[in-house]
């Protein structure tokens, strides 16, 4: 049987499905402006990888600027970026096509916000923390978290010459500490709203453990298989009638305790979804 096939069958065999996906999600997508140098990313872009040479997003994150005015400018413009650019690719409509009539929830160390615009806020756990949200840089005295929106629609016209004033730069409601963006650092804050986020798949998978649970893995690279796939497999093993099913055409692995509940499809994420999409439509 083809494999997009077997992917249907499995989804429509589940009683419910728990999707955990890493950043080759994004990235199938055609949102390659997190580790590249793509068009995407040197449109806004071009003068910090002129200057500072890296590639991406992600890179630019944990950059050393020469000054906390240009490290602000680049904070601001990524978030436009996030905020702004749709997938570029129909990935999460075909996923969201599969999954149409099951109990789903999502749980991805993507920091994205994109699932969010497909599934409810109730069913996607975002477990590294979220562009949409601000931290203080101190998280011992302040564990507030702060919406990125408003500062975003305040202060992106008043960058100038690829630099924001320091006046300007945002700052903690409780010990005026320099704001950081709420994704996984040496600073992250893991508070409320962290732990929250693994409450809900806790409790997602607490409503079904005695019903057939389809693990779908897409895009978890090899840097940190502890927070998704690791879990997939310990949960896949415990739970009698569970299967796994992995996308990802780097890394389709599974542990060899489950071997023979998984399903490995070592090809692109988009294309498996777009054909497993289309055989679901025809019934």
């Amino acid at each position: 049987m083809d494999k997009a096939n077997e992917l249907v069958n499995q989804i429509k065999n589940a009683d419910a499905i728990v999707v955990g996906a890493g950043s080759g999600m994004s990235n199938a997508a055609g949102m390659n402006f997190w580790y590249e140098a793509s068009p995407l990313f040197l449109k806004e872009m071009l003068y910090f990888h002129e200057k500072y040479h890296f590639e991406g997003i992600f890179n630019g994150f944990y950059n050393h600027f020469d000054s906390e005015e240009e490290h602000w400018a680049f904070i601001l413009k990524a978030l436009k970026m996030i905020f702004s650019i749709p997938p570029q690719k129909q990935t999460y409509e075909y996923l969201k096509t599969l999954l149409s009539d099951k109990p789903v929830h999502v749980i991805t160390t993507n920091q994205d916000m994109i699932f969010k615009k497909f599934f409810s806020e109730e069913n996607v756990s975002e477990i590294q923390g979220s562009w949409s949200l601000f931290q203080s840089s101190n998280p011992q005295t302040d564990k507030n978290l702060y919406p990125t929106a408003s500062f975003l629609d305040k202060l992106l016209s008043q960058i100038k010459d690829n630099r924001l004033s320091l006046d300007l730069i945002p700052k903690s409601q409780v010990d005026g500490a320099e704001l950081i963006p709420w994704v996984r650092g040496p600073e992250f804050l893991e508070d409320k709203r962290y732990f929250d986020e693994y409450q809900k798949i806790n409790k997602f998978i607490g409503q079904h453990q005695n019903e057939k649970i389809l693990f779908l893995e897409m895009g978890v690279g090899r840097m940190t298989p502890m927070f998704i796939q690791e879990p997939f497999w310990e949960m896949t093993n415990y739970l009698p009638q569970s299967f796994y099913i992995n996308i990802n055409p780097k890394d389709a692995l599974t542990s060899p305790e489950i071997a023979e509940r998984s399903l490995l499809i070592d090809e692109d994420i988009n294309e498996t979804l777009k054909k497993a999409a289309q055989e679901f439509n025809r019934g």
